[in-house]
C-alpha cells in the first residue's frame, strides 16, 4: 500500500477495494477467523480504523520479512 489511508473508519469494501480482495466475504472470513485487522461494529456496520489498518499491514510485513 502506497497511497496514504483515508482520515475516516473504513469500510469492508473499502478493504476489498484496497487489497483487491475477492469479495467482501473475506474481510468476514478474516474476521471470524480473528486474522485481519481489528474491526468493531457501529449498530450493525462493521469498521475499520484506518491506524488499526496500517498496524495489521505492517504486522503482515513483519512476517513475510521473517
Amino acid at each position: 500500500m502506497t497511497t496514504a489511508l483515508p482520515h475516516r473508519f473504513l469500510t469492508p469494501e473499502d478493504l476489498v477495494e484496497m487489497f483487491e480482495l475477492p469479495s467482501v466475504e473475506t474481510v468476514y472470513q478474516w474476521r471470524r477467523k480473528r486474522t485481519g485487522p481489528r474491526g468493531f461494529r457501529v449498530g450493525r456496520h462493521l469498521r475499520f480504523d484506518p491506524e488499526d489498518v496500517r498496524a495489521w499491514v505492517d504486522s503482515q510485513l513483519g512476517e513475510v520479512a521473517a
